[in-house]
């Protein structure tokens, strides 16, 4: 097998037109970031802007006192009992309102923008721009008259600096100006909180250096200084700019600052700058910065048939993919992209934040969902992480909700009157407590169980012993004491989880009978499956977590006890499994979230070989979901399903309608299409929302390889188009996989390296119909005859399993 495969033009964005969404020229920007600061270049000839961004600069949020309102659970639940859902749903809500409590959450925003003035000589000709993401720069190029112009620029992982050059070519000479400002907003003029933020605004300039400061709303400075290093030419000040004249090449280097004081720090990124220029070129520090990326970007790669050769644009790809079918380049280069963005969102670094919706590359002051949404999106955006080599990167997630910890305890006690923890679906840095007081977000209570699979996850992919005694399972513990505390049982026997939300639908029976749009307009039922499957996950993680360390075996009966009275997931008139396993409440098929599919994906608990006949009911659901009610990530999540159900064409299917419907042409990912179109909901806003560039990633990866705790599935999807394709360095719980494939020659072949002992089950694709296994601890599993029991011991040679000769099932 390839060690690795070649980095061609499928790790390149090129694109023949500049950024132009109107007056949101952000939304359009090509993206560099170092997991910490991040740099969105829009990429114009005349006036170019480097937006930059820093994890910590959040703004504008608001933390009240969490008054005790745990009383409303029993006066909800006694009008859930007479059956008025609608005035029960809102009984929590209310009284936080009554109390006047009205914590906001914070968003992210520009810290600066890099503001380049170039004159024009004449009209532009053969103008690109272009992403490396191999190596994270970004480049514009165009010709003005007879003379070539560039201008390059990356953020860099060794030097936590924006590194931008700007050069002319055979007789052409660089003139313009550039400084740092404050972006401004298209809402700037309406809101108080910009004006006073303008007004604290600070810049000035000399010959060497610029700089630039602003104060937040916490009363402490964020801001940047530039240093130029001008190749000849001359150089002034010029109102806060630098001016450079007729220089052959012109370097600038950018650092910045937050929760600091301006004097302060302004005098300390000079030093550090003067220290950064004194030996530096912008190759070598493009070298520095190489050697720390592209190892994270080369963790895995992955070829379909010759895409990485194709070197069309990204304008040119998606005109293909508006056509019915998303080229087999954009489905690669997305793949890429989605990891990209990862890689250059978030780090391993305690400054690092989790991956957020916008990345780094936020562009206004009041974003739309800015915040850490852990009903879907932030899920999403880390499925992908473990297989495709990029699992350390998870570390600044689990960080960031242990320090939520004393938030989510006090929520738990004084909304509930339950021990453990309650995590509101949205956070943000430093807010833990519930935000948006409304029953479809306050009334779900499964985001603690869903991220504790997250735990649980990494632990199954590194094995470390440490992280699952001292994060994972008291994390898994807490959650589930609020279940002890928060569950009752029915008449039965069973328990009962009510309130109960699947986010974020209303059964069709409970949605308003005179036509009149409302979102969610009784989301509060009883039972949702969702609920049931995400206890039902954590009841089994803690429990074979307690095996691993040798717990209290006590522990584990009462929990098996508690896995006794959940009750059985219900199937609909149409054969399909319900959203709620209550009665009362009727299937909605016209919605974007696909919560009830969970034990499917991204659970394990149902599948093909386990229980066919239920695997088939919940097959049936994902089906009659309408398109017209889907989003740009639950197009990415539906395809991760149908992945899972062994259907490449309807996964594939899922990525070409995202392709055609929420693709700008940077391939930045919109929550929905805003043109009319039909094939998803319809809002005007259509904001920026990068899960589904990682949703598209771990869609990929579910198509090609599936990994479960004791059976790996290898091609489980396989669409029909992808006839042949190459994967190197995926990961599976236990070890490394590689594969290469070729449907029409009969061609299989895959290498498993254990890097710890591993006895677990590999499923081949069907369509091979004869191989060759070469390790002697391998048998036919009694699952079926594409199933084999496999044994492999760390450090020994690795397992090749391959067609004996050209002949496969079509």
């Amino acid at each position: 097998m390839p060690e690795q495969i070649n980095q061609q033009h499928g790790d390149r964005l090129s694109m023949n037109y500049p950024a132009s969404w109107w007056r949101n020229m952000w939304r359009e920007a090509l993206p560099s970031g170092n997991g910490v600061l991040g740099a969105s270049v829009f990429g114009g000839v005349e006036q170019e802007t480097v937006l930059l961004n820093h994890a910590q600069l959040w703004h504008w949020g608001h933390k009240d006192e969490l008054p005790d309102v745990s009383g409303t659970l029993s006066r909800t639940r006694e009008l859930m009992d007479e059956e008025r859902y609608a005035e029960a749903s809102w009984q929590l809500a209310d009284a936080l309102k009554g109390h006047g409590y009205g914590t906001r959450l914070a968003s992210r925003f520009p810290l600066a923008a890099i503001k380049l003035i170039m004159p024009c000589g004449s009209a532009f000709r053969e103008y690109s721009r272009t992403l490396e993401m191999d190596s994270g720069e970004v480049t514009v190029c165009w010709t003005d008259g007879a003379c070539r112009f560039g201008r390059k620029l990356f953020v860099s992982r060794a030097d936590d600096a924006v590194i931008y050059e700007i050069e002319g070519s055979g007789d052409g000479l660089v003139t313009g100006e550039i400084g740092l400002i404050l972006h401004p907003s298209d809402r700037w003029a309406d809101t108080p909180e910009f004006k006073e933020l303008e007004k604290s605004v600070e810049t000035g300039s000399d010959e060497a250096f610029a700089w630039y400061a602003a104060t937040n709303d916490d009363g402490t400075d964020f801001g940047a200084v530039l240093r130029i290093i001008p190749q000849g030419g001359h150089v002034e000040t010029k109102e806060g700019l630098i001016r450079f004249d007729r220089t052959r090449r012109v370097l600038v280097l950018v650092k910045v600052f937050v929760h600091g004081e301006r004097s302060r720090d302004w005098a300390r990124l000079k030093l550090e700058l003067a220290e950064l220029a004194a030996a530096a070129t912008y190759e070598r520090l493009l070298q520095r910065h190489i050697a720390l990326h592209r190892p994270l970007y080369r963790s895995a790669s992955l070829e379909l048939d010759d895409a990485q050769l194709d070197s069309r644009s990204n304008e040119r790809l998606l005109l293909d993919a508006y056509q019915g079918e998303a080229p087999l380049a954009l489905v690669r280069k997305m793949w890429a992209l989605g990891r990209y963005l990862f890689l250059s969102g978030t780090a391993a670094d305690e400054q690092a934040e989790p991956f957020g919706l916008y990345g780094l590359w936020g562009g206004d002051y009041r974003l739309v969902w800015s915040h850490n949404m852990a009903n879907e999106n932030i899920q999403m955006m880390y499925w992908h992480a473990h297989v495709g080599g990029l699992g350390k990167l998870t570390a600044s997630l689990f960080r960031y909700y242990e320090g939520l910890m004393d938030d989510f305890r006090e929520n738990a006690r004084k909304l509930y009157g339950c021990r453990g923890i309650y995590i509101p679906a949205g956070t943000t840095a430093g807010i833990g407590v519930p935000n948006q007081i409304v029953p479809v977000i306050l009334n779900w209570i499964g985001a603690a169980g869903w991220l504790a699979r997250h735990y649980d996850e990494h632990y199954r992919f590194t094995g470390d012993l440490q992280f699952l005694q001292e994060t994972a399972i008291p994390f898994m513990r807490e959650a589930l004491q609020f279940y002890e505390d928060f569950l009752v049982t029915d008449e039965d026997g069973l328990y009962k989880i009510y309130p109960s939300v699947s986010p974020e639908n209303t059964p069709s029976n409970f949605m308003p009978t005179d036509g009149k749009p409302l979102a969610h307009p009784m989301p509060t039922a009883i039972n949702a499956t969702m609920d049931i499957a995400i206890l039902k996950e954590l009841l089994h993680h803690l429990i074979e977590a307690n095996r691993a360390i040798g717990g209290d075996p006590e522990e584990t009966r009462s929990w098996n006890k508690m896995l006794d009275r959940l009750p059985a997931y219900r199937i609909n008139k149409d054969g399909a499994v319900c959203e709620w396993i209550h009665p009362a409440f009727e299937d909605r098929y016209a919605h974007r979230h696909l919560s009830h599919l969970y034990p499917v994906f991204p659970g394990h608990e149902v599948t093909q070989e386990i229980d066919p006949d239920l695997f088939g009911a919940f097959e049936t659901a994902v089906r009659k979901r309408e398109i017209g009610a889907q989003s740009g990530w639950s197009l990415a999540h539906m395809a991760a399903i149908y992945a899972r159900l062994g259907d490449g064409d309807s996964a594939l299917d899922c990525l070409d309608v995202l392709s055609r419907s929420s693709l700008l042409p940077n391939l930045f990912t919109l929550h929905n299409d805003w043109r009319g179109m039909g094939v998803s909901m319809n809002m005007p806003t259509a904001p920026i929302q990068l899960d589904a560039n990682l949703g598209w990633v771990n869609a990929v990866q579910e198509m090609l390889l599936q990994t479960a705790p004791s059976l790996v599935k290898l091609l489980p999807a396989l669409p029909g188009r992808w006839k042949r394709g190459r994967l190197a360095e995926w990961r599976f719980h236990t070890g490394r996989v590689s594969m290469e494939w070729d449907r029409e020659a009969g061609l299989f072949r895959t290498e498993l390296i254990a890097d710890r002992d591993t006895d677990m089950v590999v499923k081949l694709p069907d369509w091979v119909s004869s191989c060759t296994i070469s390790a002697q601890e391998a048998q036919p599993s009694p699952l079926g005859p594409s199933y084999y029991t496999v044994q492999m011991k760390s450090g020994a040679p690795s397992v090749i399993i391959e067609t004996e000769h050209c002949s496969c099932k079509q």
